[in-house]
C-alpha cells in the first residue's frame, strides 16, 4: 500500500524525524490560507499523487505548471494550487495518462546547504533492510545507480536491532558530513530505520534528505510503502488508503479475493497459481502475444470468483482474447469448468475463449465444457493454449 507525501511526514513526524511545517490543501482558498498560517517569506506547493518525478512533470492543461512550484504570496499559493487541483500530472512514473492531483501540500521553505538521498529496501538477497543514502539527491536516483553505482552507500541492519551509531558515522564520511551535522544524521537515520521496521514498510524513500544552513538533517520529501500481508498488525494505516490512486480493477479484484495486475497488452489470462501464471504470461510472449494481466484465482476459486474475475477481463476494452490456464488441485477442474459455464450466463464473452484445463477430474471437466453450448477452444497443454489465443487475438474473433 503507497500513501502521500503528507501522510509519510506524518509517520516521520511521529517518529522523531525532522520536517518542514506543512498544510494539507484541496482548494485555492485552502492553499491561501496555508501560506499566510505558515507565515514564511517562501513556501512550496506540491502536488499529492501517488508517483515520483513531481518536480519535473508537467500539469496536461497547463504545460508550462509543473508539479512542484515556489510561490511567494498567499495569492500565488492560491494560483499555483488552482492550476494543479483537479488537473492531470504527467510524469516519468505515471505515463502519458497523467494523474489527477486532487490535494496539494503547501510546505514552508527551507534554506537548504546539502541535498542527499536517503532510501530503504528490503534487500532479499541477504534477507535484511538495508539503508542506502548518496550525495547526488534531488535527481533522479535509478539513473545514478544505473550509471555510477558506487556514488550509493549501503549499510544493512537487523529490524530488531535497528541502525547502530557506527554505521551512520561510516556513511557520514563516505558523504563528506562533519561536525554537529553527524549529530543530527545519527538521530534521523536511526529513527527512520525503526520507523520502517515498527510499521513493516516494504519501501522508504526520502528525495531530497537536505541539510540546512545550521547543519541540521531534514526530510523534504517523503515515499512510504507498506507491505500488503502486514497491514493487518496496522489497522490505522488502512486508513490512509486513498483508492482514487489506485488502478479501478485491481482494487475491484482485491475485494473479491483475486490477485490482479493491470498490463499493456491484449490477451487475458485466468489462471490459478502465481506461478502459473508468471509461466502462462511467459510462454504467451514467447509465441509472439502480449498478456493483459496478471490474473490468479487462487487454489480455492469458487464460482462467484471466476465470474467477477471474468467481469473485470472483459471490462477492460484492450482485451482482444482470454485464455484460462488451469491446473486442477485443490480448486478441481470440473468446479473449474462449471464455474466458467455459469460465469457464461452472468458476463457473456465476447472475444474468443481458450480453456486449457489439467490436473484432479480433468475428463470431466473438459466434458463440461465440450456438451455445454459455450463457444470455447479448448487446448490441450500449455503450447498448444499460447498459439491459440495469440492466433484467436490477432485475428480479433
Amino acid at each position: 500500500m503507497k500513501i502521500h507525501e503528507f501522510q509519510a511526514k506524518q509517520l516521520f513526524r511521529d517518529a522523531q524525524v525532522p520536517v518542514l511545517e506543512n498544510r494539507v490543501a484541496r482548494t485555492p482558498e485552502e492553499a491561501s490560507a496555508a501560506y499566510t498560517e505558515l507565515g514564511g517569506e517562501v513556501a512550496v506547493v506540491k502536488a499529492q499523487i501517488h508517483a515520483g518525478g513531481r518536480g519535473k512533470g508537467t500539469m496536461m492543461e497547463v504545460p508550462e505548471q509543473h508539479g512542484v512550484q515556489l510561490v511567494r504570496s498567499a495569492e500565488e499559493a492560491a494560483e499555483v494550487a488552482g492550476n494543479i487541483l483537479g488537473n492531470k500530472l504527467v510524469t516519468i512514473q505515471t505515463g502519458p495518462d497523467g494523474q489527477e492531483v486532487r490535494q496539494v501540500l503547501v510546505e514552508a521553505g527551507c534554506d537548504i546547504a546539502t541535498e542527499l538521498y536517503l532510501g530503504i529496501v528490503l534487500d532479499r538477497a541477504k534477507s535484511m533492510p538495508v539503508l542506502m543514502t548518496s550525495a547526488e539527491g534531488g535527481v533522479e536516483i535509478e539513473k545514478v545507480a544505473a550509471e555510477t553505482p558506487e556514488l550509493i552507500h549501503k549499510e544493512y541492519f537487523h529490524p530488531d536491532v535497528g541502525l547502530q551509531s557506527y554505521q551512520v558515522r561510516k556513511l557520514c564520511a563516505k558523504l563528506g558530513i562533519t561536525g554537529k551535522t553527524v549529530r543530527s544524521a545519527d538521530a534521523f537515520m536511526r529513527a527512520m530505520c525503526r520507523m520502517y521496521a515498527d510499521n513493516d514498510c516494504s519501501l522508504v524513500e526520502v528525495n531530497p534528505m537536505v541539510i540546512d544552513s545550521e547543519g541540521k538533517v531534514v526530510a523534504l520529501d517523503g515515499k512510504v510503502t507498506f507491505d500488503d500481508n502486514a497491514l493487518f498488525r496496522h489497522p490505522a494505516l488502512t486508513e490512509w488508503r486513498d483508492l482514487a490512486e489506485e488502478d479501478a480493477a485491481e482494487v475491484r479484484a482485491g475485494n473479491a479475493g483475486l490477485s490482479y495486475v493491470n498490463l499493456d497488452g491484449n490477451i487475458g489470462c485466468l489462471v490459478n497459481g502465481a506461478g502459473l501464471a508468471m509461466s502462462t504470461m511467459d510462454i504467451i510472449k514467447l509465441h509472439g502475444g502480449e498478456p493483459a494481466n496478471f490474473l490468479d484465482v487462487g487454489g480455492g476459486a469458487n464460482t462467484e470468483q471466476v465470474t467477477e474475475a471474468f467481469r473485470i477481463l472483459l471490462d477492460d476494452p484492450s482485451v482482444k482474447a482470454v485464455l484460462v490456464n488451469i491446473f486442477g488441485g485443490i480448486a478441481r477442474c470440473t468446479t473449474i469448468a462449471q464455474a466458467i459455464l455459469e460465469a457464461s450466463k452472468e458476463v457473456g464473452f465476447n472475444v474468443p475463449l481458450v480453456v486449457r484445463l489439467e490436473g484432479t477430474e480433468v475428463e470431466e471437466g473438459r466434458r463440461l465444457l465440450e456438451e455445454s453450448d459455450v463457444d470455447i477452444i479448448s487446448a490441450m497443454d500449455l503450447t498448444d493454449a499460447a498459439e491459440k489465443v495469440v492466433q484467436a487475438a490477432s485475428q480479433g474473433k
